[in-house]
């Protein structure tokens, strides 16, 4: 187990209630010392202490995994992680490693896939909204969290979920859900901000382009784009990281995720991204602690989003993580984790007050 925030944060004692962002910048350092920092990272490669599978509404069958503290203690709170389009629960692997050593508080952990992604069951042209990605996190959240606080972690299409979760149940945010953690996400204006809007429409030549293809021949497109290519190795790499020195493992690793979920399916979640418009559920927040951290080299949500969701809720806590991309909690993850285990300890009542609008250069 290498150096990281676990050292300062995680380890329980005295230790444990230092603040996360105190612990990043010894573990930057030692970072610096590898020409790749994860070259010997598993990435994807961590097992859950249990998995199981919820039924969605519908009966879509939902994969799920849960990680409790590593040093066996009582949980005080559940961290559920919401990842984003076309990944899988597997883009949490850091955080979901640090977590686990926490003592103060002990957090147990779910994972899930979203429908038509990763190991959970397809989803339908129909079902392929944030609506009814909502609707299964909270079957999600009914079956394996029934009790005691949650703190809901949303990268991305999994934050603009958590957004819809807060509109179709408002109590739920009101009684049991401590905090929020929005990574890299949008409330909406996508298309204005982020990924031109021509991009997000099922009617672009190109994307329409890819659908036909994708019905003629769908092993050609995966094989296309999970292949490895040089073309596609550095367009996944110019798309998802910010810095130029990202480590060629994790480049691998988001390849290994992309090729998971069939090109047919994810098509048919661009409408409800483009779509995706709710600045005024963020009131319904205000009872939980709220972290927002973008990178300020994303090119899917630009850093503005994260502005402008703050703007709606001026106590939520700000973070840029400078040269980061669209995948920063992957890019820079004792960053984003050290104020992830600020957000939580905050929740379990054992961190120093929130600061707000912290601003982060590398």
């Amino acid at each position: 187990m290498t150096p990281s925030a676990r050292l300062w944060a995680i380890a329980g004692g005295v230790g444990a209630v230092v603040t996360g962002a105190a612990a990043a910048v010894v573990a930057t350092q030692q970072r610096k010392s590898t020409e790749d920092p994860f070259a010997d990272e598993p990435l994807g490669e961590l097992k859950p202490d249990r998995t199981s599978t919820v039924a969605a509404e519908d009966g879509t069958p939902l994969s799920v995994e849960e990680i409790d503290p590593e040093d066996g203690g009582t949980p005080e709170l559940t961290l559920v992680g919401v990842h984003g389009f076309a990944l899988s629960r597997l883009s949490w692997h850091f955080q979901r490693r640090d977590v686990a050593s926490l003592r103060l508080p002990r957090v147990r952990q779910v994972y899930f896939d979203h429908r038509g992604h990763g190991l959970s069951g397809e989803a339908s042209a129909e079902t392929s909204t944030i609506e009814q990605l909502a609707h299964d996190l909270d079957s999600v959240l009914r079956a394996m969290v029934p009790e005691g606080p949650i703190v809901l972690m949303g990268h991305s299409m999994g934050g603009m979920v958590i957004m819809e979760l807060a509109a179709q149940r408002p109590d739920l945010f009101e009684d049991r859900v401590c905090g929020v953690a929005f990574i890299a996400t949008a409330a909406g204006e996508v298309g204005a901000r982020g990924l031109p809007r021509p991009l997000l429409s099922k009617y672009n030549p190109l994307t329409r382009g890819v659908g036909e293809l994708a019905e003629w021949q769908p092993g050609l497109v995966e094989f296309v784009r999970a292949a490895g290519g040089q073309l596609t190795r550095q367009a996944v790499r110019r798309l998802a990281f910010g810095s130029r020195d990202v480590s060629p493992r994790l480049v691998d690793f988001m390849l290994e995720m992309l090729a998971v979920t069939p090109v047919r399916g994810l098509l048919n979640f661009v409408d409800t991204l483009g779509s995706h418009h709710r600045y005024a559920v963020l009131a319904g927040l205000k009872h939980a602690q709220v972290l927002v951290i973008g990178g300020d080299s994303d090119r899917f949500t630009p850093f503005a989003h994260a502005e402008r969701i703050v703007s709606e809720l001026p106590d939520a806590e700000l973070v840029r993580v400078r040269g980061a991309g669209h995948m920063v909690q992957l890019e820079q993850p004792e960053l984003v984790n050290s104020h992830l285990i600020d957000l939580l300890q905050r929740c379990g009542g054992s961190a120093a007050p929130n600061r707000r609008n912290w601003w982060w250069t590398r």
